[in-house]
């Protein structure tokens, strides 16, 4: 009898729960007084996880905002989007998601995050969530 070569392959794919928005810093806008400002930041490496098959997302999470009072430490971003790594959830509910953590912490004037996945069976997905201040 030949030997299987079929191999197991376990992921650990966790729950979106993990993701704790309190890793967000912001710091004082100190020109908030004076003029407004856009904000744009791009996160090339985005990784998550498919929640139905456990294979890699990969994309660019782009965050456009126009501060009211804060604006958001990088470092503290960086660390908040790393634990998505291995979360399995939706394009469409993370960039949701990272919106409305953003908004909480920084209560921006407006926010837009949009995530750019690269090409899975041939299929590229653009999802963008708005956010529009009072």
């Amino acid at each position: 009898m030949a030997p299987s070569l079929e191999k197991n392959i376990k992921y650990n794919i966790e729950s979106p729960d993990i993701v704790k928005a309190d890793v967000l810093d912001a710091i004082e806008y100190g020109y908030k007084s004076r003029r407004d400002i856009d904000i744009v930041i791009r996160q090339h490496e985005y990784t998550s996880v498919c929640p139905m098959t456990g294979l890699p997302d990969v994309g660019c999470i782009t965050i456009k905002y126009r501060p009211d009072t804060k604006i958001v430490e990088l470092k503290s971003l960086k660390l908040y989007l790393l634990q998505y790594r291995n979360v399995g959830i939706f394009y469409e509910h993370v960039v949701n998601r990272i919106l409305d953590d953003l908004v909480a912490v920084l209560e921006p004037k407006s926010m837009e995050v949009t995530g750019d996945f690269t090409a899975r069976g041939g299929i590229t997905t653009k999802v963008t969530a708005v956010f529009e201040g009072a």
